[in-house]
């Protein structure tokens, strides 16, 4: 062997890149985030239908009807997810 090669035991190959497993799993899309969109995709589709003269809508109604139906999603949806997220044992303390 000449001076220039390594040997094995002092320069060993280097290992293959292992696999990260800290990475967090991708993360549910928020209850709020869904409600407020339905929200806003809602008002859009009535002002159209307003504004074509299909219906005539009153503002005030309907916007009382949007905030007891985004109230009851967001207080339904919030327990689900608490239901969902709140599965492990207890350890007796509080």
């Amino acid at each position: 062997m000449s001076s220039l090669d390594p040997s094995p035991d002092t320069n060993p190959a280097p290992k293959p890149p292992t696999a990260v497993t800290d990475e967090p799993a991708e993360a549910p899309a928020r209850v709020g985030t869904i409600v407020w969109g339905l929200v806003v995709l809602a008002l859009a589709v009535l002002i159209t239908i307003s504004q074509l003269g299909i219906v005539v809508l009153n503002g005030t109604y309907v916007l009382i009807g949007l905030m007891l139906g985004a109230g009851a999603a967001l207080v339904i949806g919030g327990l689900l997810s608490a239901r969902k997220r709140d599965n492990s044992t207890t350890n007796g303390k509080s």
